[in-house]
């Protein structure tokens, strides 16, 4: 299982109703635990466990379900049990069916929560299902969940649009869904007005969803569009309330796949999520999640993970700019300097995939314009550095 199926399964599993007896087995399966592996845990041949009642999972998991009030002292059973050393146990988990407590024993860090949210700390037993964490997914699990919507949506595509999926045209799928990305995080960021592109869909794309790909290829054409040749163009009202889109993201063709009802409910399930809540940089991480590394290898996805983006970025650039506003101090004049000469850099990436190279190098940029602005008392004046061409999007960040 990747993450985004364990996202769902535990959502699922933390929406259900509470079995106390069925919890241990339950919340293994979310992990990706077979049928008979939990068999054999329930009839106790491979449960480990000193403790009544509880579960030992070797090498993995050591969890308990308790009456109320008493998690504390089970949490404290488990810790210390001999069998969770012995058998190296990776977490300690124990459940009362409202609350939940659990503990990584290996880094030590604990976790407290309702049983009902335990979908947003999915992140937390990630390694359970042997994927090394990687720390903005457990931190920001809506990344996941973006991810997940984005995902169902794309595969639902394919399924009535098979020709988008072939190498003639995966090029225009992967623009279409860079399209439908910017369209997501504009309207959650002020580039858009708010909710106007999911309000737009609700109501003119038609529950059959029979035209939903005719309103996002006229949405798609008016922000490549400037106002004062809309007219001229024939521009729909209901889309003409959509801002002109530098960067040529809308230039070319506008043809968009057809929609079944699942896929226009797919859309909406996303746009409806809050994007200002997720991270730019994180989609080569959620790639990483969702593919395996022969899929990636095989589309032409290659993810490179964000310190290893600064190995390159570092000694390129941002390591001299950090030592410039070291050497500046409070010096005025020199904070100056180090800030124009900043407006004229120009990061190019020709290979530029998810982004992650234009997004991290812009941050770190940012980070550095911000503080020359502290520093000279300046943290209202707008940023003056580039955002480009290649992700327009950037200047809202």
């Amino acid at each position: 299982m990747n993450a985004v199926e364990i996202e769902e399964a535990v959502s699922l599993l933390a929406a259900a109703e509470f079995d106390a007896a069925e919890f241990p087995y339950a919340f293994l399966a979310a992990f990706g635990n077979k049928d008979t592996t939990l068999k054999r845990l329930r009839s106790g041949s491979n449960n480990n466990s000193d403790i009544p009642g509880a579960v030992l999972q070797r090498g993995n998991i050591h969890l308990a379900v308790c009456a109320p009030g008493a998690m504390t002292t089970t949490l404290d059973a488990l810790r210390t049990s001999p069998k969770t050393a012995a058998l190296k146990a990776k977490f300690i988990l124990a459940t009362d069916g409202q609350l939940l407590e659990a503990e990584d024993l290996t880094s030590g860090e604990p976790l407290a929560c309702e049983l009902s949210a335990l979908g947003d700390h999915f992140g937390f037993f990630l390694p359970l299902a042997g994927i090394s964490t990687v720390k903005q997914i457990k931190n920001n699990p809506i990344d996941i969940r973006a991810t997940s919507k984005l995902n169902k949506l794309y595969i639902e595509l394919l399924k009535d649009n098979p020709d988008w999926g072939t190498p003639v045209r995966r090029h225009d799928m992967n623009h279409f869904m860079a399209r439908l990305i910017f369209c997501f995080f504009a309207e959650d960021t002020g580039i858009f007005p708010s909710r106007l592109f999911t309000t737009t869909i609700e109501q003119m794309a038609d529950s059959q969803s029979n035209n939903t790909h005719e309103v996002l290829a006229e949405l798609f054409r008016a922000m490549d569009i400037k106002f004062d040749a809309r007219a001229a163009a024939g521009v729909r009202s209901w889309a003409d309330k959509f801002p002109y889109v530098n960067g040529a993201l809308f230039a070319g063709a506008t043809d968009c796949p057809r929609f079944s009802r699942i896929a226009r409910s797919y859309l909406l399930a996303a746009a409806r999520l809050n994007w200002q809540q997720i991270n730019p940089d994180i989609f080569g991480s959620m790639i990483q999640a969702v593919a395996e590394d022969e899929e990636r290898g095989a589309l032409g996805m290659h993810y490179t993970s964000v310190p290893n983006i600064l190995k390159v970025l570092n000694p390129l650039f941002l390591d001299d700019l950090r030592a410039q506003l070291e050497a500046a101090g409070d010096n005025a004049r020199m904070l100056l300097n180090l800030r124009k000469r900043m407006a004229k850099i120009r990061v190019f990436d020709p290979a530029c995939g998810s982004g992650n190279f234009l997004v991290i190098a812009y941050k770190q940029m940012r980070e550095i314009e911000a503080e020359i602005n502290r520093r000279r008392g300046e943290q209202h004046i707008r940023t003056e550095c580039p955002s480009g061409n290649s992700a327009s999007h950037l200047n809202r960040l």
